[in-house]
């Protein structure tokens, strides 16, 4: 019973978690959540503008009291109103305006989505590099390992009076330095968690095996989804200078307002003859401004010059956004080069330091050679499972700025 009731409240930071989890974890922080409510309140604003466009029903009511009556002032009176009020025509300001806030939430809705991608993109390099991190710490515990080994049969050596003191600390400086380039990789490997947690909002444990499926060749490049979110915003200035420009037309209006009177009159001589309780007046109205010394004339240009200046910012950032593709899919090409140098690599250094590890035993060579040859090989490892790691992150590069869903790619 113990054993089940831990289940149940196991701390959640000793579970690990996948690349797939880490980005799922992301894209739904603080920061997206706030996003995703402004985008909401500008959906809100719309529907409140759409209903701003609609008939209106305004009711009112009021009480008096007269100190001196008159025919025209009863010494006490209410009244009751109601009032219907439609703008009929706005000189083609509303589908301009439906039209700008479309966009806008458009363009909202794409930078929702490019906000997700570059957090995506984030967490996957921070995954690979903590991966390649990892493996560097490993390859370093090792090197550490063998320079102990090394160490201790010198020292035998030096104890017998077969070495030099100066060998001996060579070693001994190689093992040192070691030890303080572990400590610096694990305080990356630290740093990368924070980061993480501070992204995700969660405590991280990072679990190896994730990969990123590579783009298929073939698939068809979209833009990258805050270039979109600019050709929309672009949309929206020009939107609102055409909306502008309805200033120069008439807005027509429809009212139509019932009053109902109830008056009191002390003096009854004074209440007017054939009076009404009542009046209903229709009408319609027109206001067209003619001159307003170049107020609307600036008002539009201002909004055109607005216009023009985003459209020219998104197309400057649409061929930024292509070099960006170009030079993303130069990279994976230039990284699957390095796997096939870093095998090579490894061969090479593994072979030269097994037979300058045999020469160094026996006495044929000095340290100095043995510890390169040392380093060079678990340099080597290191390199070749960095490469790996790298090649993950430019096939995520690619889909990062081919315009697709990073997450849709984490296998």
């Amino acid at each position: 019973m113990k054993k089940l009731y831990f289940s149940f409240f196991v701390p959640l930071f000793l579970y690990s978690q996948n690349l797939d989890e880490l980005v799922n974890l992301s894209i739904e922080n603080k920061l997206i959540n706030a996003s995703a409510q402004s985008l909401e309140a500008i959906k809100e604003d719309y529907k409140s503008v759409q209903s701003g466009y609609l008939p209106k029903l305004d009711v009112g009511a009021g009480y008096s009291i007269a100190e001196h009556e008159s025919s025209t002032t009863p010494h006490k009176g209410a009244n009751a109103y109601g009032s219907v009020n439609y703008l009929l025509y706005d000189g083609g300001k509303k589908s301009d305006v439906y039209e700008s806030y479309e966009n806008t939430i458009k363009s909202g809705e794409k930078s929702l989505e490019a906000l997700k991608n570059d957090i995506s993109l984030t967490v996957i390099n921070y995954y690979y590099n903590y991966l390649s991190l990892l493996a560097k710490k490993e390859t370093k515990i090792q090197e550490i390992n063998e320079l102990n080994a090394q160490k201790d049969r010198i020292t035998r050596f030096f104890d017998a009076g077969s070495t030099t003191e100066d060998e001996l600390q060579k070693i001994i400086s190689r093992v040192e330095n070691a030890k303080v380039t572990l400590q610096e990789i694990e305080l990356e490997i630290t740093t990368i968690l924070h980061n993480l947690e501070y992204i995700t909002g969660n405590q991280v444990s990072i679990t190896e095996g994730s990969i990123i499926e590579a783009l298929a060749a073939e698939k068809e490049k979209n833009l990258r989804f805050d270039i979109q979110a600019l050709e929309y915003d672009t949309k929206t200035k020009q939107s609102n200078a055409n909306a502008q420009k309805s200033d120069y037309l008439p807005k027509v209006t429809l009212d139509n307002t019932f009053n109902y009177y109830d008056r009191d009159y002390s003096n009854k001589s004074n209440e007017p003859a054939g009076l009404q309780d009542h009046q209903n007046i229709a009408s319609a109205n027109m206001k067209w401004n003619l001159f307003a010394f170049g107020e609307t004339k600036h008002k539009v240009e201002s909004k055109q010059k607005e216009y023009l200046s985003s459209k020219l910012k998104y197309e400057y950032e649409k061929n930024r956004a292509n070099v960006d593709l170009q030079l993303a899919l130069k990279a994976y090409d230039i990284s699957k080069a390095k796997i096939k140098s870093s095998e090579a690599n490894i061969k090479a250094a593994q072979s030269a330091y097994e037979i300058i590890k045999s020469k160094f035993e026996n006495g044929l060579i000095d340290n100095v050679a043995f510890l390169q040859s040392l380093t060079e090989k678990y340099d080597a490892i290191s390199q070749h499972k960095t490469a790996l790691n790298d090649l993950e992150i430019k096939k995520a590069n690619i889909i990062y700025h081919s315009g697709e869903k990073l997450q849709e790619y984490i296998k």
